[in-house]
């Protein structure tokens, strides 16, 4: 039975979205395609219809990621006051994005996993990066755009350091006094 283009798209962005979420919760290597074709709903078949490969799909993933991220940020920034700069690092070292890597920065759940991927997924992350680098740029007060990228990538590794370790400890105080330090310090 043939599908329709419609159906196709959407059956594509099925694959897209779950994959972007799973890849994030269990790295790129603790996802398998039959797994993640099921937890969207497909048949592992229908892969290759919409993906050259696995990699072709997880540098994919990268990019949706980021325009995730940088869409939620605008609606989840009306929780908190201050400046953009501001709301953006609540929002970046809330509990709520600690507690839910699938919908949170690529950088803090798969910066180590893209590190030990090919040179296709590499150039996806870091395209990803700079992209992140970009919004936060525009948002930062400094005025001469050698500061801001500096800013920007300071704050950007600080941010990232701080979820990492807020994730991987077992003790609930110390992972929310890592958030609330870190978040005193960059404001």
């Amino acid at each position: 039975m043939r599908v329709s283009r419609e159906q196709a798209a959407e059956n594509r962005e099925k694959i897209l979205s779950t994959a972007t979420r799973l890849f994030r919760e269990k790295g790129f290597d603790g996802i398998g395609i039959a797994d993640l074709m099921k937890e969207a709903g497909l048949t592992h078949g229908g892969f290759y219809g919409h993906f050259s490969s696995k990699e072709d799909l997880m540098a994919q993933a990268c990019e949706r990621a980021v325009d995730d991220l940088l869409a939620e940020n605008r609606i989840r920034f009306e929780k908190y006051e201050g400046t953009l700069y501001q709301r953006f690092i609540a929002n970046y070292l809330s509990s709520e994005h600690r507690d839910n890597p699938g919908s949170g920065c690529l950088m803090a759940a798969l910066g180590a996993d893209a590190a030990r991927q090919s040179p296709i997924i590499k150039r996806a992350f870091t395209q990803s990066a700079n992209r992140l680098l970009a919004a936060l740029m525009k948002i930062l007060p400094t005025r001469s755009e050698a500061a801001k990228r500096e800013q920007a990538l300071a704050t950007l590794a600080t941010l990232v350091g701080a979820q990492v370790i807020a994730r991987a400890l077992d003790d609930p105080e110390l992972s929310q006094e890592v958030l609330r330090v870190v978040r005193k310090k960059l404001n």
